[in-house]
Parts: structure tokens; C-alpha cells; sequence
């Protein structure tokens, strides 16, 4: 079933009912996260591009600042960086917080609502791949990647893509990990737009920039995620 795109409309018959507690967000839907990810890039370089021109400057104005000037190159990488290091950490594993046994039949109950491929990579990674209108998500216990073209214009035709990162948690985040990320999964497939509504979006950007932050065991599934996104 997870092979399947979603169907869903906009906006379904049922929508959910944690989007009562946010009244003040907009739907999201393809144009707003286009602009998220705009924005996200647009403050990337108003962090970068200053840093460097300002080593630039120091140095052609006077070499012997280059002890400075290396100090602002390395403020222009770190911050990009510490933001990216924040979206990923939304699909860090956590230890287990509940029994093995419990994590056991959670494993269980969550690949009776998934198909082969999916189940693999979960074993593997830890995330569910699903397919949906959006883009193609990855669903783990407290968060969510969601993998979309690069918007319009010159970066869609480059086939660029964006990752777009949510922190996203189950009502009761005791449950064993099978059973939150089967609860997100389901809340994914009846509202996709509630979901990426209610999620709280911790950062958007290009895959590199995602993908050498977040644990080799988990970087199976982005990759995978952006090969589906592609084949489709």
C-alpha cells in the first residue's frame, strides 16, 4: 500500500483534528512549500554571502588579516551547517523507550500497513517511504523528511531537490517506535496537507546539505526517497 501514491484531495472529507490546534497556519500546500524552500535559501546567503565578502575585504585590504578573515569563511560554513544539522536531526534515531519485546510486535503491527520494499527500508533506516502528492516522504518516530523538486524555473529543469524537514510527534511519545511512526504514517495518508500543516517545519534545503548530516545508516532512505521521487 505504501507503493501506491496518495490519492488524497487538498482538502479531505476528514480532515485532522490536531489542525484545530493551530488555526492561525495556512494550509500548506505545493506553492507555500515552494516559498518555504525559497525562503530557507534566501537565508543561507544572507548568512553566507556577508561573512564572505567581508573576508574578502579584509584581506584585500590589508593581507595580514587573514587569521580574521579565515574566522569569517568559517562563520559562513558553520552556520548553514548548524541549521542543517537541525533538520536532520528530526529522523535521528533515539534509544528505545520501550521494552524489546513491545518494539518487537510494534515492528509488527506497522508492516501490515506497508508493502515489501517499504518494510526493507524500514529495517534497514529506521523510516517508512511513502509516496504522496507533496513529494515522497520519509516518516520516522518523531519526524518527517519530505523530498520535492527544487521548485520552478532553472532548478526544476536541473533536476534539483529540495529537503524539506519536519518535527512531528505522536500524542503519547512513549509508545514503542513502530507504533508512532505507524501513527504518523496513518495521519500522513488521510490528511497530507493537515500533516505538513501541524508538523513543524525545522529546515529546507539542497540533499547534500541534508544528507552528510544525518547517520550513514539513514542515508539509505534519502536516497532512496529522491530515486522514487525521480522515477516519478
Amino acid at each position: 500500500m505504501a507503493a501506491e501514491p496518495l490519492h488524497a484531495e487538498p482538502h479531505p472529507a476528514e480532515p485532522l483534528p490536531e489542525l484545530a490546534l493551530v488555526p492561525w497556519r495556512a494550509r500548506v500546500d505545493g506553492d507555500r512549500l515552494d516559498r518555504a524552500g525559497a525562503l530557507w535559501t534566501l537565508t543561507t546567503v544572507a548568512h553566507v554571502v556577508p561573512f564572505l565578502a567581508t573576508a574578502a575585504l579584509l584581506l584585500a585590504i590589508q593581507p595580514l588579516s587573514l587569521p580574521v578573515a579565515l574566522a569569517c569563511v568559517a562563520h559562513a560554513w558553520i552556520i548553514p551547517e548548524l541549521y542543517a544539522q537541525r533538520g536532520a536531526n528530526v529522523v535521528r534515531p533515539k534509544p528505545a523507550r520501550a521494552g524489546a519485546e513491545a518494539e518487537r510486535v510494534a515492528v509488527g503491527l506497522l508492516g501490515d500497513l506497508v508493502g515489501h520494499e517499504a518494510r526493507d527500508l524500514h529495517a534497514r533506516t529506521g523510516l517508512v517511504l511513502e509516496r504522496g502528492r507533496l513529494g515522497v516522504w520519509l516518516v520516522g518516530p518523531a519526524g518527517a523528511l519530505l523530498v520535492r523538486g527544487a521548485g520552478r524555473g532553472p532548478a526544476r529543469l536541473l533536476g534539483w531537490v529540495r529537503v524539506h524537514c519536519w518535527c512531528v510527534r505522536t500524542t503519547d511519545p512513549g509508545l514503542p517506535a513502530g507504533d508512532r511512526v505507524a501513527h504518523l504514517l496513518l495521519a500522513l495518508r488521510t490528511d497530507e496537507s493537515g500533516f505538513a500543516t501541524v508538523a513543524n517545519q525545522a529546515f529546507a534545503g539542497a540533499r547534500w546539505r541534508v544528507s552528510r548530516r544525518l547517520p550513514a545508516e539513514v542515508r539509505p532512505a534519502l536516497d532512496a526517497a529522491v530515486a522514487a521521487l525521480r522515477s516519478a
